[in-house]
């Protein structure tokens, strides 16, 4: 049966309609991920969430073991992810409060280890014109539309390593290069999850104004009440997405390595 992970910060399994059944803890080649995987139902979908910064969010962007949380969905049968993040808005006309349903990426992270690749077992080159699984976001979108919850159907996202935010200047030159949105963990689980040959989509839940875009002080504060204030759509969206889940998958993800290693 098919099985959907969810990447989220805590409190998100407080999903309506979820019966959650154990949490698990995973050991993996690449050291512990975030925390235990919560597993539960939603009807008769099997759903399996992951808080990526831990269960007391203790864990900072740039110190988070992405190998380890993404090995871990695999081990545990997942072949789709949703993963939520909060990110700043870069391009005119988003504001804090939007969910954008992501469809590219600016990879700007230094300082993570990307792969599972790393020459041991052949040197592998998925494909990442697309980075999104197009399968899965319109299963989103749909969800959304049906739930009457507002998204933008699409958005660049600009990956940071963090834990700073970003300078006005960055940002200035974030946008020339076609950015919409930028956050600091959207990558590498989106090229990780296609490595390991499962579908993955980003919704993203726009926080703040980026740097330079607003006149005032970029706070913490405001994030963080911007994500509260989202979270009864984010329920109802994710909700209606897992519920509508189909178990078998029509797209290319399963096959990513196929002719990507040599």
């Amino acid at each position: 049966m098919s099985k959907t992970g969810v990447i989220a910060g805590s409190g998100m399994y407080e999903i309506e309609g979820l019966k959650i059944k154990s949490k698990k803890k995973i050991k993996t080649p690449y050291g512990d991920p975030s925390a235990a995987y919560v597993t539960g139902m939603i009807g008769n979908k099997d759903v399996i969430f992951l808080p990526r910064h831990g269960d007391h969010h203790n864990i900072p962007p740039h110190m988070i073991n992405y190998r380890a949380n993404i090995w871990g969905f695999k081990k545990l049968g997942v072949d789709r992810i949703l993963s939520i993040s909060a990110v700043g808005c870069i391009k005119k006309g988003l504001k804090p409060g939007d969910i954008v349903i992501t469809d590219q990426v600016l990879d700007m992270t230094r300082n993570r280890v990307s792969t599972f690749y790393d020459g041991k077992e052949g040197v592998v080159h998925i494909d990442f014109t697309e980075p999104y699984c197009d399968e899965l976001r319109k299963l989103v979108i749909k969800a959304a539309k049906k739930q009457k919850v507002p998204i933008k159907k699409g958005g660049t996202y600009v990956a940071v390593d963090g834990p700073r935010l970003e300078s006005a200047a960055e940002i200035k030159g974030f946008a020339i290069l076609g950015g919409d949105i930028v956050g600091m963990t959207g990558m590498p689980e989106a090229s990780l999850a296609r490595e390991a040959e499962l579908c993955f989509s980003g919704i993203s839940v726009v926080a703040n104004y980026a740097a330079g875009i607003s006149k005032t002080k970029l706070t913490v504060t405001e994030v963080m009440e911007e994500m509260k204030g989202a979270t009864a759509m984010l329920k109802s969206l994710l909700a209606e997405t897992l519920s509508s889940m189909p178990d078998a998958r029509k797209c290319v993800c399963g096959e990513s390595l196929k002719e990507a290693t040599i």
